[in-house]
């Protein structure tokens, strides 16, 4: 596949966020609730839509497990599946939550649900004592640990890394904050410019909105870009820059070192739309070439 310009997500593209980022999503509902979903229910969030953001995906767990506690039925899979079928995101487990139990119940929900709680704990949890106080600027309550961000495996190789930007313009589009991502960005050896670069302090839309791609394709003067993600949000934000932008080309690459693994990974990739689905990013210099050449 010929392109301009290659852009990167960073989580489960780059580094293994299976004990860091999902963990603190795991735990932090536990700290605050005594309750918690599976790790692997993580997964069933994400395909939902609407979760690139892991503090919302954590504020949704913490509803379905306030939700049990007040009756609902469904296991996650039932709950995900209806936050699908409103539209995704914090705002389709709200209509879930609100469409399932009595208006009492309900009540009882929304004051038991604490958001800022749970993303001090999270960011606690994440970034360890120390750098969650330099970072958020705040004081720790959580005992001090070192904080998740240490268990980041690395995925993409330095040979990886050589052969794509020694061929294109790499640009990042990521979730996470912007010290964060830098943090990442260090960890594997990957040197973007800043107007390559979109973080969660970049933009207030988030994928699978196509607005920061399709400027990172304005920025870099491409005119057909690929862009590698780990979730279905990152192919529909490929199908999304496509149609908002149909004078260039946005071919979207789903890798299998996230949450979507095996044939049952690579299927849902495909029916969402994808170009191409790698086994890691690593097999990306293999897949696309510059054009023209």
């Amino acid at each position: 596949m010929e392109v301009d310009a290659v852009v990167l997500d960073v989580d489960g593209v780059l580094v293994d966020v299976a004990d860091s980022y999902r963990r603190a999503i795991v735990e932090s509902v536990q700290y605050v609730y005594g309750d918690t979903i599976e790790k692997a229910a993580v997964q069933q969030f994400k395909d939902a839509g609407g979760f690139n953001n892991d503090w919302t995906l954590t504020d949704a767990a913490a509803l379905f497990v306030l939700a049990r506690r007040e009756g609902y039925e469904g296991d996650v899979g039932e709950f995900t599946d209806q936050v699908a079928a409103h539209g995704g995101g914090l705002a389709g487990a709200e209509e879930v939550v609100e469409s399932h139990l009595d208006p009492e119940g309900v009540e009882r929900v929304r004051e038991d649900w604490r958001p800022d709680r749970l993303r001090e704990v999270f960011q606690q949890l994440y970034l360890g004592s120390d750098l969650y106080e330099e970072l958020e600027g705040e004081e720790a309550d959580l005992p001090a640990e070192e904080g998740y961000i240490n268990d980041e495996p690395v995925i993409v190789t330095p040979e990886t890394i050589d052969a794509l930007t020694s061929e294109f313009p790499v640009g990042v589009l990521t979730g996470r904050p912007e010290a964060e991502a830098e943090i990442a960005l260090e960890r594997v050896g990957l040197d973007v410019p800043a107007e390559r670069r979109f973080t969660m302090d970049d933009w207030e839309e988030g994928k699978p909105h196509p607005r920061a791609l399709v400027a990172l394709a304005e920025r870099t003067g491409a005119d057909s870009v690929a862009f590698v993600g780990d979730t279905l949000d990152d192919v529909e934000t490929a199908v999304n820059a496509s149609e908002a932008d149909p004078e260039r080309s946005y071919y979207a690459f789903g890798v299998l070192t996230g949450g979507l693994t095996g044939p049952e990974g690579r299927r849902k990739y495909e029916d969402a739309g994808a170009d191409g689905v790698l086994d890691s990013v690593n097999d990306l210099p293999e897949a696309v070439e510059p054009r023209g050449e």
